[in-house]
């Protein structure tokens, strides 16, 4: 299990899921039907322990945090 953070100005509480890159995370938060939700992810960057990553085929190991930036706080 990962913990996914929204930071900011982006009122999601965090969230705890089973995936193994960023790129079944993006899908599995594209399932959610909140339009606020899917438009700031079109526009915020994505760290993962801290470090900013931008490859979705970055792997996700057991533990992680990831956290979506907003512009607002250095996304």
């Amino acid at each position: 299990m990962i913990t996914v953070k929204f930071l900011g100005p982006i009122e999601f509480d965090d969230m705890k899921l089973d995936v193994k890159t960023l790129d079944e995370l993006k899908q599995k938060l594209s399932e959610y039907n909140e339009l606020e939700l899917k438009e700031w992810l079109k526009i915020c960057a994505v760290s993962v322990n801290d470090e900013i990553v931008t490859e979705l085929n970055t792997p996700l190991r057991d533990g992680d945090v990831v956290c979506i930036l907003p512009p607002v706080c250095g996304g």
